[in-house]
């Protein structure tokens, strides 16, 4: 729940960043009011494309059944872990020239179908983002659990109304780089809990080796099934018996995913 909590209020966080950055460019234009409407009827359509993606996502698993139905799904969690990772990196390196990159491609549109279409595209990017992200992380919930990432996922979106409007304010107490970093560590953590849910699913399939099962039990200590250690369980990937596999899993990815952010932060500098 919280995980899905997070990932829809960074994503709603950076779509409201995107139209308040157009809006702004557009309030300075001569003729700013079918501007605006044109804004609010992409914003519109991308909301539209992202709803009509989530409908065909839960209509192709209605059409699937057994091994094939489980294939779509560890896939699905697999392209959820890998888009947050992404994402974060995609946000390193461009988050600094966004707003010179919205406004130029404003600038560059053909009036209000233009502005329509550039708000449209990112407004469906993130919201497909979105979809694919809460896909995975209810299918590493189950079934029980969508009920409360529904409403987690429309707390997330309040809170991004809120933050988003402290920004635009000028607020003291937020400060735009400080959240996208926090929201970045917690995101990538996020990715690594699916990474784990995946691999667990395909040594459950006889996919692939646990190689060792397993390397070590701390279910007397933590229990990875009920309280704190399942919340650990479903926000980091905590595992009271884990498999080498996982754990080479883990290791796999924060080797990669930290020399993709140590590589990505030095690009600037050399530049």
């Amino acid at each position: 729940m919280l995980n899905a909590l997070i990932v829809v209020w960074r994503e709603s966080l950076e779509a409201m960043l995107v139209i308040g950055v157009l809006l702004a460019w557009i309030a300075r234009q001569p003729e700013p009011a079918p501007l605006r409407r044109g804004l609010w009827a992409g914003a519109a359509g991308g909301l539209l494309l992202a709803a009509l993606l989530g409908a065909a996502t839960f209509l192709v698993q209605s059409e699937l059944q057994g091994e094939a139905l489980e294939i779509f799904q560890i896939v699905m969690v697999f392209v959820a872990a890998a888009l947050i990772v992404q994402m974060v990196l995609w946000m390193r390196k461009h988050g600094r020239g966004m707003r010179r990159e919205l406004e130029r491609q404003a600038g560059q549109a053909s009036g209000a179908l233009g502005v329509g279409l550039v708000t449209a595209f990112a407004v469906a990017r993130e919201g497909a983002e979105t979809v694919v992200f809460l896909y995975g992380l209810g299918l590493e919930s189950g079934g029980g659990a969508l009920l409360a990432n529904a409403g987690a996922a429309a707390t997330g979106f309040v809170l991004a109304a809120a933050t988003a409007w402290l920004i635009a304010r000028g607020s003291r107490l937020l400060s735009y780089r400080t959240l996208f970093a926090i929201s970045e560590v917690l995101l990538l953590l996020i990715a690594a809990s699916l990474l784990a849910g995946g691999i667990d699913r395909m040594i459950g399939m006889d996919w692939i080796p646990p190689l060792l099962d397993p390397v070590w039990d701390s279910s007397a200590l933590l229990d990875d099934g009920s309280g704190i250690g399942r919340v650990l369980a479903d926000f980091l990937g905590y595992r009271a018996r884990p498999s080498a596999s996982v754990l080479i899993g883990y290791l796999v990815f924060w080797s990669l995913t930290l020399w993709a952010l140590w590589r990505t932060g030095r690009r600037p500098a050399a530049a």
